[in-house]
């Protein structure tokens, strides 16, 4: 088809991590094929695209960051679209459709892409296609993959009503109705725990891919249970539709630059980053703990970094460099390590609006954008898969690939390949005929992420220092042998942290005379995990295990302003704290009960999940038995005093709880309806009164 008769839609994407990126790049590619121009775009981009004058349809792909908001680069174009001075009707020329990307770990699932999909409607644009939501805990695939194929179709039919009614008109384009393959489901601020989406109108073809038939490559090998590197039937020999091959464009050129040393300083995109040393090191767990936990203190001293209670920061990480050089000599690329990248775009590719990876910085050596730039351990995607399947010599290892990544093998991709946290090393052991090219790797190989930490110090209290807690992630790998790994940054932490002797008894030592390593860390860009300005206002504080760290902070903070103003007004403080074992990992239990005594902390309520306390079976499990016991307490801050709650830790099970444990509170206690419970806990969050800093 002519270029010039493309028929032309506004693609705009949200993202924090990249996915949403990746997925609004792949609708652009396979556009082409179907007879569509995708005018990409980052929503942060709102010099390239108005939606007020936008005549073609809008496609939308965004992500849901922290606790169900955009991310940072809708931040804008949402503050635009919520001036409340806008008319009802200022988008009613508009048609979109939108793909939502979440997780159903957290509370808030997709609430990025339902707060913008929300307001578009209330500004009156229109459907024309379904909007889908993705959820990264079961697999972004099963509703990207089917949502995308029946995309094409949608704006078929929207192109095709569009031209009939003005062909009939004669006159301005009317508003086509809206394409729903369902009763429409309400998006509002109520909070549910909203569940996989699925769309039935989409068509399960993939029309711009390949088929593979297994005749072509010959089956693997089936004397044994399905794996990573072998299938069974009846996918073994099924008639596979795989993805187009991703069109390649980065010509990668490595020069040996005599004389250049290489600097110890991160390479990274994050800004503004500070150099500081670590100046204590603190294991506040026993050594038969189920898990480590460590405070760093770090000294800030010399930099401009400021923090308040509840902020939190990046730590910009590396990887590990066993795994980099094991990496380069996969490739065959060791004796290459120090020599510098030089990046193009080919000239000849065939990706629409190819350029080149920002995170990956020009004339840096191989070795330091393998530590610090890209995500070495990142679960490869389907296109990841498909384009190292043309990469592998050997046909069966080539035909596994291509399972893998086919509509076919979704069950055996989710779990021998996400599940089993496989990343590229894994997958160039399994298949050890697959040799890629470097420039495959920087195509497909995300952004290596800065990790955040929250805040577990008051400078008030330690001026000149900043102090955060973390348990070291430790998990099996599958690959398809066992491998005990660490976490990226927490491994790379607690190695810093045994250069300074941490002292195990709980109590902040220093690290001795020995020079301190440094680390990189960085502000947060937003930070809305804070509390009450008014230090009247009660508050409850929900934080078992290293969760109870910026209440730390806080209470800090607290102490130190009593301190200053002596006949003040405080509000109560509550905190629901809690742990496997007493004497094993009640973390800060010698400053929380000083807290208790001097009155800067007026309720403590400790859980324990693993002690048998002798005489004490009915005694709280977790943090929301402990709630369940003092509900009308909690009901009455919330409902009566204008209270404030937060809640800090891990979000697949404890933040889920909590919350379900809050709509039960007030249910009972306000004699509410579930719905009616619900919709006062979805005001709280909305009245800045119930905030939550959870990670999965």
């Amino acid at each position: 088809m002519c270029l010039g008769r493309m028929r032309r839609f506004l693609l705009l994407y949200a993202t924090q991590q990249g996915q949403a990126k990746a997925i609004a790049e792949e609708i652009s590619a396979q556009a082409a094929t179907h007879g569509f121009s995708a005018d990409l775009h980052c929503m942060s981009e709102l010099d390239k695209y108005d939606l007020k004058t936008e005549t073609s349809p809008l496609v939308v792909v965004v992500s849901t960051t922290g606790t169900g908001d955009p991310p940072d680069t809708a931040r804008m174009l949402v503050k635009k679209l919520q001036d409340k001075t806008l008319p009802d009707d200022w988008l009613s020329h508009l048609r979109y459709g939108l793909l939502g990307l979440g997780d159903s770990e957290y509370m808030y699932f997709c609430n990025g892409g339902k707060t913008i999909d929300r307001r578009l409607q209330e500004l009156g644009a229109q459907h024309f296609y379904d909007t889908g939501h993705a959820d990264d805990c079961v697999g972004l695939e099963l509703v990207v993959e089917p949502w995308i194929s029946g995309l094409w179709g949608a704006l078929e039919k929207h192109f095709t009503s569009s031209r009939e009614e003005q062909d009939m008109s004669g006159g301005p384009v009317a508003a086509p109705s809206t394409l729903r393959t369902g009763p429409e489901v309400p998006i509002d601020a109520q909070i549910q725990l909203l569940r996989l989406d699925t769309h039935s109108g989409a068509d399960s073809r993939d029309s711009v891919g390949d088929t593979v038939d297994s005749s072509q490559t010959g089956p693997l090998v089936e004397d044994s249970e399905p794996s990573l590197t072998r299938s069974g039937p009846p996918l073994s020999e099924a008639l596979l539709n795989i993805p187009a091959l991703p069109a390649e464009y980065l010509q990668v050129t490595l020069q040996e630059e005599p004389g250049q040393e290489e600097s110890q300083v991160p390479v990274t995109s994050v800004d503004p980053v500070f150099q500081v040393p670590i100046s204590k090191a603190v294991q506040l767990t026993t050594d038969d703990a189920v898990k480590t936990a460590l405070l760093l203190e770090l000294d800030i001293s010399k930099t401009n970094f400021s923090y308040q209670p509840g902020d939190a920061f990046h730590v910009v990480c590396p990887n590990s460099d066993a795994e980099v050089q094991s990496l380069l000599q996969r490739l065959d690329l060791q004796d290459k390590s120090r020599h510098h990248i030089f990046l193009e775009v080919k000239k000849d590719t065939r990706k629409k609006g190819a350029a080149l990876p920002q995170h990956v910085p020009q004339n840096c050596t191989l070795h330091t954008v393998l530590t610090w730039c890209l995500e070495i351990r990142a679960t490869p995607k389907k296109a990841f898969l498909r384009a190292l399947a043309e990469w592998t010599c050997d046909g069966a290892e080539r035909r596994r690939l291509q399972e893998l990544c086919s509509k076919q093998g979704a069950a055996d991709y989710s779990r021998f390949v996400r599940d089993a946290h496989v990343g590229l090393l894994d997958l160039l052991r399994a298949f050890p005929t697959c040799q890629p090219p470097l420039g495959l790797l920087l195509e497909h190989l995300p952004k290596l992420q800065p990790r955040p930490y929250s805040c577990a110090s008051s400078s008030l209290s330690h001026p000149g220092k900043l102090r955060f807690v973390f348990s070291v992630v430790e998990f099996l790998s599958h690959t398809p042998a066992v491998v005990q790994r660490k976490g990226v940054c927490t491994g790379w932490l607690a190695t810093l942290a045994t250069s300074l002797q941490p002292d195990t008894q709980g109590s902040a030592a220093d690290g001795g005379h020995t020079c301190a390593p440094q680390i990189a860390i960085s502000p947060r860009p937003t930070n809305s995990f804070r509390f009450p300005d008014d230090p009247s206002v009660p508050v409850i504080m929900v934080g078992p295990g290293t969760g109870v760290a910026p209440f730390i902070g806080f209470l800090q903070h607290r102490e130190k302003l009593q301190e200053q103003h002596p006949g003040g007004r405080f509000g109560a403080t509550w905190l629901f704290f809690g742990c496997r074992h007493k004497d094993r990992d009640y973390l800060f239990r010698e400053e929380l009960q000083q807290f208790l005594k001097d009155g800067v902390l007026t309720h403590l309520k400790v859980s324990f999940s693993r002690d048998s306390l002798v005489g004490e079976e009915t005694a709280p499990r977790y943090v929301q038995d402990s709630m369940r016991l003092h509900a009308s307490q909690v009901a009455q801050i919330l409902l009566h005093e204008n209270g404030s709650l937060y809640v800090c830790g891990d979000a697949k099970n404890m933040a889920k709880d909590v919350s379900e444990t809050l709509v039960d509170i007030i249910s009972a206690e306000a004699r509410l309806g579930r719905l009616e419970a619900l919709r006062t806990l979805a005001a709280l969050k909305e009245e800045k009164r119930f905030l939550q800093d959870v990670w999965s």
